[in-house]
């Protein structure tokens, strides 16, 4: 990449800031998401995608679930837009997945609160119902299996 990976930098300094500092950091700029052009927003996925598996994963557990929690609480319509986006580009991308401990990202996920796992489950699950059969055959071959069954997809 010829250009710095400035979301990348801030997911990486927002790994590493304490919770309390963290959530409301996190949770403007994922508002902030919202407001940008299409392009800005694959940007900041694409950047993301490169920079989750360069964190340490005790620090990238503590960021993502802190983004769950964030995400559990938007609109539907807002929760579709960033979870669309994601899964839309490791459709095409299914290789920017692959570095990531899945099964540790599993983990943060059930440690959710019921609700807030209901919420993230029933987002994803449309999102991946709506797909046409390739595009979700090859998600379904980046997802482990005991990820598919948690979600009920």
């Amino acid at each position: 990449m010829s250009e710095p990976n400035y979301a990348g930098n801030i997911i990486v300094s927002l790994a590493n800031l304490p919770e309390f500092l963290r959530k409301p950091i996190l949770k403007k700029r994922l508002i902030e998401f919202f407001s940008l052009s299409s392009s800005e927003k694959m940007e900041i996925i694409n950047n993301a995608l490169q920079a989750g598996p360069e964190i340490p994963f005790d620090n990238l557990s503590k960021l993502f679930k802190t983004w769950l929690e964030i995400m559990s609480t938007l609109s539907e319509e807002r929760r579709s837009i960033m979870f669309m986006s994601y899964i839309a580009e490791i459709t095409e991308n299914p290789q920017k997945i692959i570095l990531f401990n899945l099964d540790g990202i599993l983990e943060v996920y059930l440690s959710l609160k019921q609700d807030e796992k209901d919420t993230i489950s029933r987002s994803v699950r449309k999102i991946i119902t709506a797909l046409n059969d390739d595009k979700r055959k090859r998600l379904f071959l980046t997802i482990p299996n005991r990820a598919r069954i948690e979600l009920g997809i």
